[in-house]
């Protein structure tokens, strides 16, 4: 048989993150769910906006991730901002944990989606970033749009 290629499909995106730090490494790693949030996920129904990733006794945890109640789901929706689990190998964590150590470094998540039918989430090593480096960062984007409708302006 042929290898079936990835499919991925975003579920949520955290561009406030982008915003706020300088993200130096990204790594992936699996969410542990319950059965309604899966169903509340594949309807789109998350966000990462406000969430953060802790180490705590050699296990990741996601905090502030926000999953919606399933709507069709009765006893068993669980509570939307539900502490939830990462997945990924003991030294990964280790290594993670190590970095997160040293000052200034912390994990943000920045992707949650579904790959090959399992949610998954993009990690973030980042380090905070300093008023004066959102001013620049505002201002190349700016510079940037500007230079991109001169020229679409002399291409017309």
């Amino acid at each position: 048989m042929a290898q079936a290629k990835e499919a991925q499909k975003l579920v949520a995106n955290n561009k406030k993150a982008y915003h706020e730090y300088f993200i130096d490494e990204t790594y992936e790693a699996g969410v542990a769910l319950h059965g309604t949030e899966v169903k509340s996920m594949r309807m789109g129904k998350c966000s990462i906006k406000e969430s953060y990733i802790r180490i705590e006794n050699g296990e990741m945890f996601v905090y502030g991730m926000h999953v919606s109640p399933y709507e069709k789901g009765n006893i068993f929706n669980k509570d939307p901002l539900r502490v939830k689990k990462l997945l990924m190998h003991k030294y990964e964590i280790n290594k993670l944990a190590g970095k997160v150590a040293k000052k200034g470094y912390t994990l943000v998540p920045l992707q949650v989606y579904f790959k090959n039918g399992r949610v998954k989430t993009q990690i973030g090593l980042a380090r905070g970033k300093k008023l004066y480096d959102k001013r620049e960062a505002i201002a190349k984007k700016d510079q940037r749009r500007e230079t991109e409708r001169d020229f679409k302006i002399r291409n017309l």
